[in-house]
């Protein structure tokens, strides 16, 4: 009788569990935390790859590009060594005369505007000319129309 008292307890425990995680409230819905997208995630160099490429390179390359990095990127050439001036810098057909300073511009008109001004005044001319042609053959047709009427 105990084994099947102990049969019904255990199939009634069963039973009340079943009934409990039905009765249970879902749990909230809790999305995942986000994550970034990443193009390269699935892009990887196996590493007898990157062994080959480290050898490849010659032993001091990056130090001489770091050091030609650093260098000075005028020539040589282009600054004097001692305080005095070559005579090239000094020479009359040089602007400034190798001072650093250039010869002033004059302020002025632009060259080609007095051909673009003596171009727009005959064009003006002309057209003044032909308003005044107009206007005569316009008052001539008037005179001529009143005459008529």
């Amino acid at each position: 009788m105990t084994n099947k008292m102990d049969e019904e307890i255990a199939a009634l425990k069963a039973r009340v569990a079943e009934l409990e995680r039905a009765a249970a409230p879902p749990k909230p819905f809790v999305p995942e935390p986000y994550q970034r997208y990443d193009p390269t995630a699935g892009m990887c160099m196996p590493p007898s790859a990157l062994r080959a490429m480290v050898a490849a390179e010659p032993s001091n390359f990056m130090r001489d590009v770091v050091r030609d990095n650093r260098a000075p990127s005028t020539p040589t050439g282009t600054i004097p060594r001692s305080g005095q001036r070559d005579r090239a810098s000094t020479s009359p057909g040089i602007p400034g005369g190798g001072t650093g300073w250039a010869h002033e511009t004059p302020i002025g008109p632009p060259p080609g505007v007095a051909q673009a001004d003596r171009l727009m005044d005959a064009q003006d001319a002309r057209d003044r000319a032909e308003l005044i042609k107009r206007d005569a053959q316009l008052r001539a047709m008037e005179k001529l129309a009143e005459g008529k009427s």
